[in-house]
């Protein structure tokens, strides 16, 4: 059974429920399976020798999780080649694509943990009350180390854009 964390995290100032690990900077990311579309699964692997952004978001329609993509989409024209940004959530794949269609974002890879919640439960930011993945930021080397953690401890709170970029960029 997987480790329930409790007392750390809220939605709109009720607490929520966290299942898997706290993970730090210095741990190694660990594998995991999401979809890419209906058809195509992908995990760590399928970005490996790059530098990962991953932005975790409850889900793209709503304000704050579209502000958040937005903005990493905007950075990654930024960033190079070498950086490769990852938006996970549990939305369904033909929801993220409308939602990246509407919106114009292009730069950011949507992947749905809709299926087994393998991210959520390995990053330990699978919301137990919900079925959704708590708003995060991994930042991962080409080694598939974590050099920056962000957990959010307010569900509807915006991350720390700049420190999150700052921590991409340390590593170019």
């Amino acid at each position: 059974m997987a480790q329930e964390r409790t007392g750390i995290a809220t939605f709109k100032s009720n607490p929520i429920t966290l299942i898997g690990p706290k993970l730090k900077a210095g741990d190694s990311a660990p594998d995991f399976t999401v979809s890419k579309n209906l058809l195509e699964d992908v995990s760590l692997k399928d970005y490996a020798g790059k530098i990962k952004l991953i932005s975790v978001v409850p889900s793209l329609d709503t304000g704050v999780c579209d502000t958040q993509t937005r903005r990493f989409n905007e950075e990654a024209d930024k960033l190079g080649d070498d950086v490769i940004i990852l938006t996970v959530s549990m939305d369904l794949p033909f929801a993220q694509a409308r939602w990246c269609g509407a919106a114009g974002v292009e730069r950011v890879i949507t992947l749905s943990d809709h299926k087994s919640s393998s991210f959520g439960e390995a990053y330990g930011v699978l919301i137990k009350e919900f079925r959704l993945d708590m708003r995060s930021i991994f930042v991962i080397d080409k080694d598939d180390k974590i050099t920056y953690v962000e957990y959010l401890s307010e569900m509807t709170e915006h991350p720390n854009y700049e420190n999150a970029v700052a921590a991409v960029k340390s590593l170019l």
